[in-house]
């Protein structure tokens, strides 16, 4: 109930919280349900909210694993910041399109796995392709991009700049969660052209 309380209030007060709830059990286990713990992994995590995603991650990942979490929503990174210390974990109150200056701040090369929350329909197209250009570069070979949106979402708003950057892109529906999800998944591998370009006379 209290973390419904946040969720609304920064629902009202940030345009880019799209939910009023954090992210339902059975959804942050099919999401999850996409990695492989058994080794180590270097997993990003694009607006984390209060942590539904971070505590599930940390509790499956290997002691020598690495979690890098990047929350915009000031008032959203201080609450993950209360929360349990874990040396695995790195919080950056950042934007997702500078995931690749935090992975050298972090002295780290590329992730394993890129999970996000981001509501890419509340996005302008620049800051889309931006994000998922950048992710897609940020990932290693055979590294995978999972995003969870609204159910309701239209192709436009992710599914076919996804499908023009990484073109191995798969979705899941998650209907025990409120609002009812679609997950993507999204592999980088040989022969991705790994860009999505802007239309022209357009301007990042």
């Amino acid at each position: 109930m209290i973390e419904t309380f946040i969720y609304l209030k920064n629902f009202i007060t940030d345009k880019y919280v799209a939910s009023i709830t954090p992210t339902f059990r059975s959804a942050v286990e099919k999401v999850c349900g996409k990695i492989d713990f058994n080794d180590r992994r270097l997993i990003v995590e694009y607006g984390p909210g209060t942590g539904a995603f971070t505590v599930n991650l940390l509790n499956n990942m290997t002691g020598n694993s690495r979690l890098i979490a990047i929350e915009r929503n000031p008032n959203f990174c201080r609450i993950l910041e209360k929360g349990p210390l874990d040396p695995r974990l790195k919080i950056f109150n950042d934007c997702a399109g500078n995931v690749l200056d935090i992975l050298k701040a972090c002295e780290e090369a590329e992730a394993d796995y890129i999970i996000s929350g981001i509501p890419f329909s509340l996005l302008s197209l620049e800051t889309k392709l931006r994000i998922l250009n950048t992710a897609y570069s940020a990932l290693k070979e055979g590294g995978k991009f999972l995003a969870y949106q609204n159910f309701f979402q239209l192709p436009e708003f992710l599914k076919n700049h996804l499908e023009n950057v990484f073109q191995n892109v798969r979705a899941q529906y998650v209907f025990q969660s409120f609002p009812p999800l679609v997950v993507f998944e999204a592999l980088k591998s040989n022969g991705n052209s790994g860009t999505c370009r802007l239309p022209e006379g357009t301007a990042l």
